[in-house]
């Protein structure tokens, strides 16, 4: 008992240290004197968001070494661990945006970082439930030929009396892929705009690059969204030993809180319940945009603490932990370090983005060798799928019209 209590004060005051040695570092801009800070400009905001955000780090980082030390399921698992990055990108990048919250737009930079990734997770967790179900080829068997459903809430009234084809596993990836393309595009005409002061977040002026990237952003993120729900519309029995409510639920909470939240700040600033920082001489010091993401970073910082708490739920590690003996062929266990490489190998995505958009594979469907025979369900529902590093992709040619 001694020794434990040891362990963790000595964790508590390492975190401590950690925190406050990143704000003295990041503190090399000063606030001058005669100025009157409002709370995101005080050492107690940086403190108690680093609090949260060093703790969402740690949760999620352990959840993380724990998929790779057990990477017994590479297919699942790269999805997985990529899914989890969400929470340490979000938070340490939120909390670096509010460390240098005086300086004006360094916020732009750091949050084009994060909301990249944030397309990059919708796409991984749509090919996570791919796998679940054995891949595209084994999804199409299962579904094809079937007739939409006709449903005000999931939105497919005008696809009544049609049935599941290719086409729709094709408009399902490629709803995802083109936000991981829109999103970096956007990222970088933001910082091309803030550089020539033709961009500020809240100001919906038609002479403002902010009112044309949120349009475009809007409608790549909702298409991409809507994918995700049709798909799950389409698969929720299929899915349903995976406790898919829980981890789309998660997921969706994460991206759509902070997007709405900022939507709301915005809301803040038009009506001035958000007000801009001005200096001793009347002159706007810190504009309102920075203010209100200001506000946002702070928020992120928390809630990823809650977020990481969410995903070690929603995508357990001891579902992989234990291994059935009946499996034949399973992966061996791989060092962290080369399991780490699998799971940031881009390949699979280039991969996947020439055969949705490429018209020569249109009705063809992917099948891989794993995809063949599903073993018995293991632990939670998730089945032991034989596993590859060598596992080689098939096209098989589809009946369907798109």
């Amino acid at each position: 008992m001694a020794s434990n209590t040891s362990s963790t004060a000595a964790t508590a005051s390492g975190l401590t240290s950690t925190v406050a040695t990143t704000i003295a570092a990041a503190n090399t801009t000063h606030i001058p004197p005669e100025l009157n800070p409002i709370f995101l400009q005080t050492r107690a905001a940086q403190a108690v968001s680093g609090v949260f955000v060093w703790l969402a780090v740690l949760i999620t980082g352990h959840q993380v070494y724990a998929h790779l030390r057990y990477y017994n399921n590479p297919t699942e698992q790269k999805w997985i661990v990529r899914i989890l990055f969400i929470v340490p990108i979000y938070a340490f990048d939120s909390w670096l945006s509010l460390l240098f919250f005086n300086n004006d737009s360094y916020y732009v930079y750091f949050d084009s970082v994060r909301d990249c990734y944030e397309a990059f997770v919708i796409y991984n967790f749509l090919s996570l439930c791919y796998e679940y179900l054995g891949g595209e080829s084994q999804i199409m068997s299962e579904i094809r030929g079937k007739p939409i459903e006709s449903s005000f809430f999931y939105c497919t009234c005008c696809l009544a009396g049609r049935q599941y084809t290719i086409g729709f596993l094709r408009f399902c990836k490629q709803a995802t892929l083109q936000f991981c393309i829109v999103k970096p595009v956007m990222a970088i005409l933001t910082i091309i705009l803030q550089s020539f002061s033709l961009y500020q977040d809240g100001n919906f002026s038609p002479t403002s690059g902010y009112l044309y990237i949120t349009i475009i952003y809007n409608i790549s993120v909702s298409l991409a969204l809507y994918a995700l729900f049709l798909f799950y519309f389409a698969t929720r029995e299929l899915l349903v030993m995976y406790d898919p409510l829980l981890k789309f639920f998660t997921i969706k909470a994460v991206i759509f809180l902070s997007f709405w939240q900022s939507v709301l700040l915005a809301i803040f600033e038009t009506v001035d319940i958000i007000s801009p920082i001005y200096s001793e001489n009347g002159k706007e010091r810190i504009g309102t945009g920075t203010v209100a993401a200001g506000w946002q970073n702070f928020f992120i910082c928390i809630e990823m603490f809650f977020a990481a708490i969410a995903l070690r739920y929603a995508f357990p590690h001891s579902v992989y932990t234990d291994v059935p003996h009946d499996i034949e062929r399973r992966e061996p266990m791989k060092s962290i370090s080369s399991s780490l490489r699998d799971t940031m190998n881009p390949n699979d995505v280039i991969q996947d983005t020439v055969h949705n958009f490429s018209p020569a594979y249109q009705q063809y469907t992917q099948q891989s060798t794993s995809d063949k025979e599903l073993d018995k369900p293991r632990n939670g529902g998730h089945f032991g799928r034989a596993t590859s590093t060598n596992e080689k992709t098939m096209l098989l040619s589809s009946d369907d019209e798109l």
